[in-house]
């Protein structure tokens, strides 16, 4: 027997859930969420639930938006429960169950309705989880993308856009003209300096769409950088399946993630926010060492183990974990090549943090699968991996490792191409890269040739040659013998 989730059903969860301890009515939205995904769901929202179960800020509600057929889906689903989501947290020793309450509306999936909401004078933030790959940045350039399709369409055509950044470029025009201070924008995507690069789309954009409203938003707008942690997987008919049969709830979308979190927020929000550090939000004056810890060992790391995982086989991340050999091959390229060009920062050791990192991987509650962390390896090898490796060579230091991960990117790029070897690459780029490492077995040069990928690093030549080395080692021996031989010695 489950009860359908809503707001008249909620006092007939079992006691094993947590439910909102305020009501809709206590609630007014002062936040505007574009990219309702899982993450936004198992972090920012869960934060604001404790903050609103402690009796704080219940001015600072969200309402939630998007501009894509998959924000349609999640509004669609999410409106039959009255925005109320469940959120599972996966306890290796016991599965720990809530239901938030925090987003009282969700805006219709259309640019005009978002602008409507945008403007009203309640809405003092917008945050973001649009994916690393939703800034539209020139990956050669690391400038916005002036040629993108969707963008262009945004610059020829300033007064019906698009895309999420045309739409708030609009937007913060009209709360100009009548007089409304500006709201802050507040990337929570996993990118180095993920403020400055929204910033860095907002104002581009708007330069060339409304060149009068350009520098005003540049004087203006806050776009406070983040640091963002919490584990959560797709959700799938298990988690569906899971929250019905544990917990006796009908959710059409659930969230099962760990129960770590993390959040680092540089504090600059002129038109105010919520107290958020009374429930363990870290505000800081510069958030770029914690993000680049973040980026380059956790994200760094599922990036190193999914290649290897999904080519010897393993579906789960805690099963691939549970291996010797992509355990310690995590492990040392963390302490190799990644740790030694991470700067330090204040009261946080890195190994224990990398040792941390591991054991969240290796949680067997959390179901992470293998082919989510192969997914959109042409944005995230740039965001993860190859600024590492930029930064170690300028260092000197070892890249032995950092070569080897790209191997197994490419690798895994060319047996995608196998019909039998049951790898899907989801990846824009998807052609280009199978073309490009299915000649890289012969010819290794090509697969670093691909510049709106690699860029500059790709005509380094003391990374090439070690990409060179590894990638042959990786056709001869094979994925285990690879990795092994890297245990062991640490080069070819």
């Amino acid at each position: 027997m489950t009860t359908k989730l809503s707001l008249s059903t909620l006092s007939e969860l079992g006691e094993s859930v947590g439910t909102p301890q305020y009501t809709r009515e206590q609630l007014s939205p002062g936040i505007v969420h574009i990219g309702v995904g899982n993450f936004h769901r198992a972090h920012q929202a869960v934060y604001l639930d404790r903050l609103f179960n402690k009796g704080f800020d219940h001015d600072w509600a969200i309402i939630g938006a998007g501009v894509k057929s998959y924000d349609k889906a999640m509004r669609d689903r999410l409106a039959g429960q009255d925005w109320l989501t469940t959120v599972v947290e996966l306890e290796p020793n016991g599965l720990n169950a809530r239901v938030t309450g925090v987003m009282t509306d969700f805006a219709d999936i259309d640019p005009a309705a978002l602008i409507a909401t945008l403007i009203r004078p309640e809405i003092r933030i917008v945050s973001l989880t649009i994916t690393e790959g939703g800034y539209y940045v020139d990956a050669k350039t690391g400038q916005l993308d002036l040629s993108h399709h969707e963008i262009l369409s945004d610059i020829e055509n300033p007064d019906a856009p698009q895309t999420i950044f045309g739409i708030l470029i609009v937007a913060l025009g009209l709360r100009k003209d009548s007089g409304l201070e500006p709201f802050t924008i507040l990337s929570c995507d996993n990118l180095p300096e993920n403020g400055h690069v929204a910033r860095q789309t907002v104002v581009g954009l708007a330069k060339q769409m409304v060149p009068d409203l350009a520098g005003w938003i540049e004087t203006n707008v806050a776009f406070p950088s983040s640091m963002v942690d919490c584990i959560t997987p797709a959700t799938s008919a298990r988690e569906v399946a899971l929250v019905a049969q544990k917990f006796g709830i009908q959710d059409d979308a659930p969230v099962a993630c760990e129960p770590f979190r993390q959040w680092v927020m540089e504090d600059r929000f002129p038109a105010g926010r919520p107290a958020l550090e009374e429930v363990g939000v870290q505000f800081v004056d510069d958030v770029a060492p914690y993000e680049l810890m973040k980026l380059r060992i956790l994200n760094g790391g599922h990036a190193a183990i999914a290649y290897p995982s999904a080519l010897l086989g393993y579906h789960f991340v805690h099963e691939a974990m549970a291996d010797p050999d992509i355990s310690g091959w995590f492990k040392k390229l963390a302490r190799t090549d990644v740790i030694p060009v991470v700067p330090p920062i204040s009261g946080i050791g890195f190994d224990e943090y990398l040792e941390t990192c591991v054991l969240r991987f290796a949680n067997p509650e959390i179901g992470d699968t293998v082919a989510r962390l192969c997914l959109d390896g042409s944005n995230r090898q740039p965001k993860f991996i190859l600024p590492t490796i930029a930064d170690a060579l300028q260092a000197g230091r070892s890249i032995e490792g950092l070569a080897l991960e790209v191997a197994f990117w490419c690798r895994y790029c060319a047996e995608s191409a196998l019909e039998d070897s049951g790898f899907v690459l989801e990846d824009e780029r998807a052609e280009q890269l199978r073309d490009a490492a299915e000649i890289s077995k012969e010819s290794p040069s090509a697969f670093l040739a691909l510049d709106d990928v690699f860029g500059d690093l790709g005509r380094n030549d003391v990374f090439a040659d070690a990409f060179d080395r590894q990638l042959k080692c990786l056709w001869a021996s094979g994925a285990r013998k690879t990795l092994q031989a890297y245990l062991s010695e640490g080069s070819h």
